[in-house]
């Protein structure tokens, strides 16, 4: 089952070094380089830094960085957390690690190129965020790089959770954006590894449309979850007062 990158739409780019590679995303405290990663800068990847928990974490772990943009939101929302961002391309945690030296929080975050499921650190994490691949159980397409950014391979949803719950704190949570097609099947993921939905957020791309994606957080304890709704565009095609307000402090034109 394929799934397409629905809110790529949704960008626009303030100050490219480049128009036609868009080798770079400059937001308000902070630019991502991106013309060494296959995957660019995504409204999923916004979206869930803007909104992941992100309050009572010193620790902070993000699992497939690319960029480093979440990373990056996570030190810009939380000045005294420690982010820890770990990538598996060699070439892309390259770049993460420019985009964080050139940030105001060089000091807090690292960059660790390891694959995940081998990934130990000395410390547990309070949160630990992923904008995991979304194209699962699909032909895979002849780029390497991009192919293994885009598709779940090794780091499915089972081995998410399953690693993601060893490396938690007491009290810790999980925070990914997935698509809304199988958000079913990244919570039976999580109900498994003892993960249970503590906040769910169905996010349309405009008003009248159904979801396409989910942001979903988790933890140890079972208790129903907080659920909401978030739209990006309203009927006339401008972007919603709820999603300007949840993502204000990044965009540039908001």
């Amino acid at each position: 089952m394929r799934f397409s990158i629905l809110f790529s739409l949704f960008l626009r780019p303030e100050k490219e070094t480049n128009d036609m590679s868009h080798t770079s995303f400059t937001f308000k405290q902070f630019t991502v380089c991106q013309d060494k990663c296959a995957m660019k800068v995504g409204t999923d990847g916004v979206l869930l830094g803007a909104w992941a928990p992100v309050g009572q974490a010193a620790r902070i772990l993000d699992v497939g960085t690319g960029t480093g943009l979440i990373a990056l939101q996570m030190a810009q929302r939380n000045a005294l957390a420690q982010v820890t961002a770990v990538e598996i391309d060699a070439d892309a945690a390259d770049q993460a690690r420019r985009n964080v030296a050139a940030s105001p929080w060089a000091g807090r975050i690292e960059v660790v190129c390891a694959d995940f499921a081998d990934f130990r650190p000395d410390e547990p994490f309070d949160l630990v965020v992923s904008n995991p691949p979304y194209f699962v159980d699909a032909l895979r397409c002849p780029d390497g790089q991009r192919s293994q950014a885009r598709h779940a391979g090794s780091l499915n949803y089972v081995s998410l959770f399953r690693h993601s719950r060893e490396l938690l704190a007491e009290g810790g949570k999980v925070s990914v954006i997935v698509p809304s097609e199988v958000a079913g099947q990244a919570e039976d993921a999580a109900w498994a590894n003892g993960l249970y939905p503590e906040r769910r957020t169905r996010v349309h791309t405009k008003e009248g449309k159904p979801a396409r994606r989910v942001l979903l957080t988790f933890g140890r304890k079972l208790c129903p979850p907080s659920e909401d709704e978030l739209y990006v565009c309203s009927l006339d095609g401008s972007y919603t007062e709820a999603y300007k307000a949840l993502t204000r402090d990044f965009y540039l034109y908001f």
